[in-house]
């Protein structure tokens, strides 16, 4: 019995558990998943409405700011995508791709001192961290702009 017993909780140990369909993280990653999925569709605009239409509801979340600033950044409107991101760094700072994007846009305006302050963050320590478990093929993209730029620099 003991055996059967056994057997039965580890089979309930890895079932999932299902979320409720009005639960906020779900909702949210939904709308960053939709917003992400119409841009890649080529309807950049859309995946920006929603995103905006998302933090209506949640206006203190870092990542429905960071992911406005990525979208923001791969449209060109380098200024926007730096305002989203330092807001984004506001409430999480130390997210690594907020400090990413806000790099970019730095760099993409000329900023070539304050980008590699930034940039400098995302070598070592929490922002890193956040960056690697987030998306990790982005750190050695920053580390070839971090020594771009210092050459640039230099």
């Amino acid at each position: 019995m003991r055996a059967l017993n056994a057997s039965s909780k580890t089979k309930n140990a890895h079932r999932p558990v299902a979320a409720p369909a009005n639960d906020p993280k779900l909702l949210l990653a939904r709308a960053r998943n939709a917003a992400f999925a119409e841009a890649a569709k080529g309807n950049l605009g859309g995946g920006l409405g929603m995103l905006y239409d998302a933090l209506q509801g949640e206006p203190m979340s870092h990542d429905l700011m960071s992911d406005m600033a990525a979208l923001l950044l791969a449209a060109g409107r380098l200024e926007h995508a730096a305002g989203y991101a330092e807001r984004a760094l506001q409430v999480h700072t130390q997210h690594g791709p907020s400090l990413y994007t806000l790099a970019f846009a730095l760099s993409g305006r000329g900023e070539v001192d304050r980008a590699i302050g930034v940039l400098n963050e995302l070598q070592q320590g929490p922002g890193r961290d956040s960056l690697q478990a987030e998306a990790p093929e982005l750190v050695p993209v920053a580390m070839i702009e971090l020594e771009r730029l210092r050459r640039l620099r230099d």
